[in-house]
Formats: C-alpha cells, sequence, structure tokens
C-alpha cells in the first residue's frame, strides 16, 4: 500500500486549524506506538494474538504508561506478558519516548 494513498487531499483538506491536524495526528502516532509494542510482545513471545502456543509465557493485559513525543504527552497501553519478561525496546521500563531517559 502506498502511503500517499492513504492521506488523500481529500482527507486531510478536512482539518481547518492547526490544532485539528495536530490532534489526528497525536492520535495516529498514539495507535502507532501501541500496535508497535504488540507487535514487539508477538516477537518476544514468539506467536501472533489469538494464536495457539505450546510456550508457557502469555498475554497477560495492558498497563498504561505516559510517554512524551513530539505532540506532547499520551497515555499508551503497554502489552505485559505474564513472567512479566518483556521489556519493550521502542519504550523500556521507566523510560520517556522521546528522549530514552529514565523517569
Amino acid at each position: 500500500m502506498n502511503k500517499e494513498d492513504l492521506f488523500n487531499d481529500g482527507f486531510l483538506k478536512q482539518f481547518k486549524t492547526g490544532d485539528e491536524l495536530n490532534g489526528f495526528l497525536k492520535e495516529l502516532q498514539k495507535r502507532g506506538i501501541e500496535k508497535m509494542l504488540e507487535g514487539e510482545l508477538d516477537g518476544h513471545l514468539d506467536y501472533g494474538k489469538n494464536e495457539r502456543s505450546a510456550n508457557p509465557n502469555a498475554r497477560n493485559g495492558y498497563s498504561a504508561k505516559t510517554v512524551r513525543t513530539s505532540f506532547g504527552e499520551s497515555r499508551i497501553q503497554v502489552p505485559r506478558d505474564r513472567e512479566a519478561s518483556f521489556d519493550p525496546p521502542s519504550c523500556p521500563s521507566g523510560a520517556t519516548w522521546s528522549t530514552g531517559s529514565r523517569t
């Protein structure tokens, strides 16, 4: 899929102010981060969501985390595993998203 096709001129014309566009981009970034974290957990567990596995470790819900991004702070849902061995490389425990610094 071509990225330019996702955001054609007609779609982008709906935003009448910079605040509307920034609000959309902030939500898009938040959802993108959450989906990326789910993909990282798939790799950690070595199976996808809703797939069967002999692995005794499994998904175990989500925990909330506040991250700082170029669009301000966002509250994201970070997936967890039963053994608590998943520490996402893109957003490690105790780190903020944009700087990687420990909080």
